[in-house]
């Protein structure tokens, strides 16, 4: 739609408009779109951010399950904001999410073997859902490459040293790969299996 005279429009990741009134042009930056956005205005959502917005849009659709899933994720959140007195950051809300996921991979396999399938198929949404929020994750040869690396750095001799390699490897690819995965191709490199 056009901007009337007056408003400035910024597209954000959303697809949306945010219209700001009485805001003098000199005062903006431009997009590379050929928008304007105010000084100030974050383009980019935080993964808090976009889940909210996804609850408020899920609410608009009436999908009950959606919304039940992702208030269950906000409530994790906040409870671990309250828990530790901080505001928590994307790696945090990550570090959240992947707490969660592992959660119903131990639920679907329980479910499984007691023959509950409807309960599976809700916690196997509920982890469909969860992983959208998750940073796009690494490939298997960057896992092997940064497994190679921080067992060199570390100068890790066997499985005693284990330790020392996954704390370096989690500063390395937190959120971006199953630290399960990493740490069983670890154990099978220092020992030699």
């Amino acid at each position: 739609p056009p901007i009337a005279a007056g408003q400035i429009a910024a597209r954000l990741t959303t697809g949306g408009y945010f219209c700001f009134r009485r805001i003098p042009e000199e005062a903006c930056s431009p997009l590379s779109d050929g928008g304007l956005v105010k000084p100030g205005r974050k383009l980019m959502m935080t993964i808090k951010e976009r889940i909210n917005e996804d609850v408020r849009n899920a609410m608009r659709a009436r999908e009950a399950r959606r919304v039940g899933a992702l208030r269950l994720l906000l409530a994790a959140i906040k409870q671990r904001e309250v828990d530790e007195r901080i505001e928590l950051d994307d790696t945090a809300v990550v570090a959240v999410i992947n707490r969660m996921l592992k959660q119903r991979r131990d639920s679907i396999a329980q479910y499984a073997a007691a023959g509950r399938q409807d309960l599976v198929d809700a916690e196997s949404f509920e982890m469909e859902l969860l992983a959208g929020y998750l940073p796009v994750g690494l490939s298997a040869s960057e896992i092997s490459d940064a497994v190679t690396t921080a067992i060199a750095e570390t100068s890790a001799r066997g499985p005693a040293d284990m330790g020392k390699v996954m704390a370096v490897l989690r500063a390395k690819l937190a959120g971006g790969a199953d630290m399960g995965e990493v740490s069983r191709l670890v154990r099978s490199r220092l020992t030699g299996s």
